[in-house]
Parts: C-alpha cells; sequence; structure tokens
C-alpha cells in the first residue's frame, strides 16, 4: 500500500510540470542552415581563393502564448543562434521579447529586428533562408552587413518597444523605438512599416530613423518601397532605396545614396529558380563622407547579380546552390550581406561566391 501511495504521488510530480507547460502552450522551433562557400579574398578578385564551412544564422528557440482571458494572451520568444561550423550557441542572441496580444494587435518589449527588416522577405531570396547566406541582397541595400555604428539600417536592436497591428484586408503597420540607453542626449532609432499581403501581391514602405547611433553623426535615414506579385509559376519583385547620412567624423552636411533593384522566383523543373540584380548609386553630398560601404564621389557605386535554385526534398528539409557576384567601381568596397569580409575590402575589388548548403526546419 506504501509503495502504490509513492508511486502515485512520484506520477503527480511528474505531471505537475507537464500540465503547467501544456497550459503555457510552449513550443520549440528552430532551423539549422549550413553551406559551403568558395568565395573571393579581400584584397583579391580571385573566385573561389577562400573555402569554408558556414552557418547561416542557424538558430534554435522556444516560443510561447498564456491566455490571460477577455482575448488577451501573454506571448513571449527567446531565440539563439547556433553556431553549427564551429560548435557552440549564444543564449538569447536573436530576437528575444515578451509580450501582450489582442484583437488589437500585439505590443513586445525587448531585443528584435526593426520593421525595416521586415521588408526583406519581399523582395530578397526565399530559397535560402532570406538574407542570411552570402546571397543575402543586404551586401547593397539598407548595409544589413553593418551595425548602426557603422551606417546598417534594419539591424537588431537592443531596448526595444514594438507594435504589431491586427492584419485588416490585407494591410498591418508595425512601430518600433529603441535607445541605447546612454546618459545626456542619447542615441535612439524609430522605425515604421506598413505591409499588403493579399491575393498574391505583396508590397511594403518602411522608414528608419538613426538619432546619434553612428560615430560623429546626427539623424542618419533609411527609406524602402518594394512589391512583389505572384501569378502562375512566376513572382518578380522590385525594390527602391533611398538613404541618408549626416555629419559623420572629419565632415559636415549630408550623404545620400539611391538603390534599385529587381528579382524574379520561378518555378522551374521540381524545385524554384531565383535570380536578382541591384544597383547600388555612387555617394553624392558631403565631400569624403563615408558611411559604412558608402562613399561620397564617383567610382563609388556597385551592381549584384545572383542566381540560385532550391530543391525541397521534404516539407522541412531542401538544399540548393547559389552564385553571387558584386561588381565594385573602383573606390568601393561592398562585401557580401552575410559572412562578408567586413570593412577589410580593398577599394574596387570584385566580390564573388559560390554556396552549396542545406536547410532543416524543426
Amino acid at each position: 500500500m506504501k509503495k502504490r501511495l509513492v508511486a502515485i504521488a512520484v506520477a503527480g510530480c511528474l505531471a505537475a510540470p507537464l500540465v503547467h507547460a501544456q497550459t503555457a502552450n510552449v513550443a520549440i522551433y528552430g532551423r539549422m542552415n549550413v553551406g559551403v562557400d568558395f568565395i573571393t579574398a579581400p584584397d583579391s578578385s580571385k573566385f573561389g581563393k577562400v573555402q569554408r564551412v558556414s552557418s547561416n544564422a542557424s538558430r534554435i528557440g522556444f516560443r510561447g502564448t498564456e491566455s490571460l482571458g477577455n482575448g488577451l494572451n501573454a506571448i513571449f520568444q527567446v531565440e539563439s543562434l547556433i553556431s553549427a561550423d564551429t560548435g557552440g550557441s549564444t543564449l538569447a542572441s536573436r530576437d528575444t521579447w515578451l509580450g501582450l496580444q489582442g484583437n488589437w494587435g500585439a505590443v513586445k518589449l525587448g531585443y528584435m529586428m526593426t520593421p525595416y527588416d521586415a521588408l526583406q522577405p519581399i523582395f530578397a531570396n526565399p530559397l535560402t533562408g532570406g538574407s542570411v547566406t552570402i546571397l543575402a541582397t543586404g551586401a547593397l541595400w539598407g548595409q544589413w552587413n553593418m551595425t548602426r555604428a557603422n551606417g546598417g539600417f534594419g539591424v537588431r536592436t537592443p531596448n526595444s518597444v514594438r507594435y504589431d497591428s491586427p492584419k485588416i484586408s490585407g494591410f498591418q503597420g508595425l512601430v518600433q523605438y529603441s535607445t541605447d540607453e546612454a546618459p545626456g542626449d542619447n542615441g535612439w532609432t524609430g522605425t515604421a512599416g506598413l505591409f499588403y499581403d493579399n491575393a498574391g501581391l505583396q508590397a511594403g514602405f518602411g522608414y528608419e530613423g538613426n538619432h546619434k547611433m553612428r560615430a560623429g553623426g546626427g539623424n542618419d535615414q533609411a527609406v524602402t518601397l518594394t512589391g512583389a506579385y505572384k501569378f502562375g509559376a512566376f513572382r518578380p519583385a522590385l525594390v527602391y532605396e533611398y538613404l541618408e547620412y549626416e555629419n559623420g567624423a572629419g565632415w559636415q552636411g549630408k550623404l545620400k545614396r539611391h538603390l534599385y533593384g529587381a528579382s524574379l522566383t520561378a518555378d522551374v523543373g521540381p524545385g524554384k529558380l531565383y535570380g536578382a540584380f541591384l544597383f547600388a548609386d555612387k555617394g553624392k553630398g558631403a565631400s569624403g563622407a563615408v558611411a559604412g560601404n558608402i562613399h561620397q564621389g564617383d567610382d563609388t557605386g556597385a551592381m549584384l547579380y545572383e542566381i540560385a535554385y532550391s530543391y525541397d526534398l521534404s516539407k522541412r528539409t531542401s538544399v540548393y546552390a547559389g552564385y553571387v557576384y558584386i561588381d565594385n567601381k573602383a573606390r568601393a568596397t561592398y562585401t557580401f550581406g552575410q559572412n562578408g569580409h567586413g570593412t577589410n575590402v580593398t577599394p574596387g575589388k570584385d566580390q564573388q561566391g559560390l554556396i552549396i548548403g542545406a536547410i532543416h526546419n524543426f
């Protein structure tokens, strides 16, 4: 009899956490995206001079929802980067937040990408996990491979407050404010986006303003308009971006740059083909101005050409291959959107790379 009572008590203790977890509706999710890169070196245009295995934003995360009654939910997410190429993980290094959700939308507090980043899925390569490999269109668009201190936009931001509206007739609005918490006249970032997704048409307009986030800088601004339309086996997309930087170290005034791009996703054979072209115009404005990869003056623009093919092995696993070529003008220093050479590219050296990889979602 005593043994039966002990067994019942132990079973009750073990079941209690399980019941609590089910009530909280916690899910474990993740993605492994690993590839082999054959790329150029920072000071050379020789293709395949560098070979490496890359972990392309592989991650594991926990997200959950708890009903608070009257249509109100508590929501959370903790997402961590996984270094599948070298081993290891950094806890909560990706979007991590706590919030409330209702029929009025959702409010989140924490560390997360901005609404400006949410524009990328409309235009960027959907076959290789979006914008997380050397094929990332963020090589030119938005300088996503740069921190805000170096002139990047749309990057993950700490100390953020975000509101996501509900979707109404295909429309949704996103607004986010972030502060660097520095004393005195501290820096901050404000971002807003308006999106439409209905009947095969996707479109987005985004604005991001960075106040004193760049060394020696004033107010930096970015505006993007992008859209795509799916009909039959084809999905063409267009993007336009305007960047403006104010007062950098050693220069006064504004540095401005325009970007234009087109892409096409198509069903070809058993898989999908993606091709893209982007043109980053030369930097204009304050003499000698530099912000990340953007320089003032002639021969500072670049063009990006990309092609990729993906094949689904299952609903969760796919393989892909892709090639990207960045044609840097004589004074330009653009590199890959992800896993690039940082700011170490020799001016005028073209960048090119081939990646063969696989993705598994869980």
